[in-house]
């Protein structure tokens, strides 16, 4: 990653809805187009981003004939909302000899998600687990809702694919190092939950199973997998993958192992 500095003055968010804050006051940031600019901006970090690979990032393959004009308007009204409240620490938008360059902006949300999934990996590595925990529900509490969400933009879209995969896999990793721990019951019906959402995911049907079969439920764990069987059948025309089946025949055989608490939990750097 690029350096990384404190946004000046102003405090941006893009787990959710992109959205700036001065103080505790919400900063208009202009039409979708105007802000899908600023969001691709913001995740250069301080980077030079060429003329063409903005149009690409915001526009796609097919931009619209007049691109270069409405480029230097979106440029403008970024530059218009920073002015807004006349402080003298805004942000900067400028043109350099090989881009537009935002520079005193980061995306706040982004660079404490890492901070904090990076302090949890340590806790971890101390053996401080209910710690590590803690941490990693902080980090997923700075979620609002989708990433960049309502913006649309190719090199938006594909960000918000990656950032739900991170997403969910810290999400697997802390229900994982739970159950790990014995707090199965606790996780059953967010893991139902999770599967509902994401039916094809087969690590999450595999900590629902866990979760069912630790909490003496071990005919609704064999259940779950045929029923994600079916999914993945109907789906892809495949069987599941190999960590599925084989938990699916551990279970057959009652492998005592499942029910066997440990005293880490894992905690992924995402």
């Amino acid at each position: 990653m690029g350096g990384v500095g404190m946004s000046a003055g102003m405090r941006f968010e893009l787990l959710g809805p992109l959205r700036a804050l001065r103080g505790a006051e919400e900063v208009p940031l202009g039409p979708p187009k105007q802000r899908a600019v600023l969001a691709v901006l913001l995740l250069q970090e301080g980077r030079p981003l060429s003329y063409e690979g903005l149009v690409d990032a915001v526009w796609g393959d097919e931009p619209p004939v007049h691109v270069r004009n409405l480029v230097q308007k979106y440029v403008s009204g970024v530059r218009r909302a920073f002015a807004s409240g006349g402080t003298t620490d805004s942000p900067a938008l400028t043109w350099t000899g090989s881009g537009y360059r935002l520079s005193g902006a980061v995306a706040d949300d982004l660079r404490e998600r890492r901070q904090l999934v990076d302090a949890a990996l340590a806790a971890r590595d101390a053996g401080q687990l209910r710690h590590a925990g803690e941490l990693v529900d902080r980090a997923e509490a700075l979620w609002r809702g989708e990433f960049a969400e309502g913006l649309n933009a190719p090199y938006l879209a594909a960000e918000r694919l990656r950032w739900r995969e991170k997403r969910l896999t810290v999400l697997e990793a802390r229900i994982a190092g739970e159950i790990e721990l014995g707090r199965s019951f606790e996780y059953v019906h967010e893991l139902i939950r999770l599967v509902a959402a994401h039916p094809l995911r087969e690590r999450s049907v595999e900590l629902l199973m866990n979760a069912l079969y630790r909490t003496g439920r071990s005919s609704d764990a064999l259940l779950a997998f045929e029923e994600a069987r079916h999914r993945i059948a109907d789906a892809m025309g495949a069987d599941p993958g190999p960590a599925l089946r084989s938990l699916h025949e551990r279970m057959l055989r009652q492998d005592p192992e499942l029910l066997t608490t440990r005293t880490s939990a894992p905690v992924p750097a995402a």
